[in-house]
């Protein structure tokens, strides 16, 4: 049993513990998103009055009076399910088989169905915990119609309506008491880097994902947008331990989504912004879209380091390698710096090529240039090529440093305002000398004052 003294170095950072989990299943439409918004205390799953929206397990942190815990959201279950409904049936079986708790969430407003009973025999498999939640009971004569749900033999029905928040603390309260405590375990050194899988829908994220974790972790389905919510993951492959977050396909400007789409828009955006690196992946049988532009944008306003992963390359004939060149050439020529892998998430090809380059793309998002080193090589370059003339004079650059890193930043210090082109041109020579591929970086520029006011920049 962990201790109060645990939980406070806990917090502390200075070991990390276990959280018990709790996974929250049922039929589809049930209203389980709903209730994991409620339990949280923020709309933070996706949800939308249709079936199906959650597709994939996903893993949340809770809180309630000072105990932490883990809850998994999980796709509606179904005994005959097929095709991609029996993979998002599959995880929300894996959610119960690990969870230390199971919510088993039944529609308190309709008698049980022969889907709830059988999904009752499918949790008693699994051999975890059940508490049996009676949801959308908004009101008193609801409540007293429950009864029936003891049939289903998993004991006193608890009523909660997780629209209203009506018996959610109760219900918290409970399920405290059936969790374990946390569990100390040995602290990984600077824990796993975190990655954010992005790209338009059916571009192959699920499959690259289940790919690299050597088992099935996200649904995947021809049909495009079958992730909605962000999918965590702790992966093992090159060697290293990574967390890599699976998001929803971009379909449109999240000013122009609505819906599931506003909100999983809104959750890709958060996912690159929890991220240190990148990996967007595009379709190298399919020319570049805009779609792929605007994603790709997204991640350079982040700052974070950037890999390009052309996937289903075993689809690349000759003329569309051709083609595709010619593609690079002029789309992503504002990001000649990222690195490019091509692989196939079907075949495996390459994929061992993706740990090197995320290492190669963080490394160089964390250097740090000496200031010595940067002013000396700054120095030669201007001596070589000045400014050009402007107005009868040339503004020149008095020295520079590295402000940051994550990505570098860097300040130039100069008698006056610089030509966005002469910028441009100490950036490209700065990655030339100093190795910055897969990764931003930022100058400003800071004309020296003159009578006391600051030029422009």
């Amino acid at each position: 049993m962990s201790t109060e003294a645990d939980l406070d170095m806990a917090e502390d950072g200075d070991i990390e513990l276990s959280l018990p989990i709790v996974a929250v299943v049922g039929r589809p439409n049930v209203g389980k998103s709903t209730l994991v918004n409620r339990i949280l205390g923020r709309r933070q799953a996706v949800v939308e009055d249709v079936a199906g929206v959650t597709r994939d397990r996903v893993a949340y942190d809770a809180e309630w009076t000072g105990r932490h815990f883990t809850v998994v959201d999980t796709g509606g279950w179904l005994p005959d399910a097929k095709e991609r409904a029996r993979a998002i049936a599959t995880q929300a079986e894996i959610a119960a088989q690990t969870a230390d708790v199971v919510l088993f969430v039944v529609d308190a407003t309709i008698p049980p169905t022969s889907d709830d009973e059988a999904a009752v025999r499918m949790l008693r498999r699994s051999g975890s915990p059940v508490i049996l939640v009676a949801n959308k009971v908004d009101n008193a004569r609801i409540e007293g119609e429950i009864a029936s749900l003891w049939g289903l033999g998993l004991g006193e029905p608890f009523p909660v309506s997780a629209l209203h928040g009506r018996g959610a603390g109760d219900l918290l309260d409970k399920i405290l008491e059936a969790l374990p405590e946390a569990r100390p375990v040995e602290p990984r050194a600077g824990g796993p880097r975190r990655i954010a899988l992005v790209g338009r829908p059916n571009v192959g994220k699920s499959s690259l994902l289940n790919k690299l974790a050597k088992e099935e972790r996200a649904v995947v389905d021809s049909v495009a947008g079958t992730t909605v919510d962000p999918v965590d993951s702790l992966v093992d492959f090159g060697g290293e331990t990574w967390h890599l977050v699976d998001t929803a396909g971009l379909r449109k400007r999240v000013s122009h989504a609505s819906g599931t789409e506003y909100y999983a828009s809104l959750r890709t955006n958060a996912a690159i912004e929890a991220a240190e690196v990148a990996i967007v992946l595009l379709d190298a049988s399919e020319p570049i879209s805009e779609q792929d532009q605007r994603i790709l944008t997204m991640v350079i306003e982040s700052g974070r380091a950037l890999v390009i992963a052309f996937n289903k390359w075993d689809l690349v004939d000759d003329d569309r390698r051709y083609q595709l060149g010619k593609e690079i050439e002029r789309e992503l020529r504002r990001v000649p710096w990222a690195v490019r892998v091509n692989v196939s998430a079907l075949t495996g090809r390459a994929v061992d090529k993706l740990a090197p380059a995320l290492r190669t793309a963080l490394a160089n998002w964390e250097r740090r240039v000496p200031t010595g080193q940067l002013n000396q090589w700054l120095t030669a370059l201007v001596q070589a090529t000045p400014h050009p003339v402007r107005g009868g004079r040339a503004p020149r650059v008095l020295f520079a440093t590295q402000a940051g890193v994550s990505p570098p930043k860097f300040v130039l210090f100069t008698t006056g305002a610089l030509d966005p082109g002469y910028v441009r041109f100490v950036e490209r020579k700065l990655r030339e000398e100093f190795e910055f591929t897969g990764t931003p970086i930022h100058i400003t520029v800071k004309p020296r004052k003159k009578n006391g006011v600051r030029g422009r920049k």
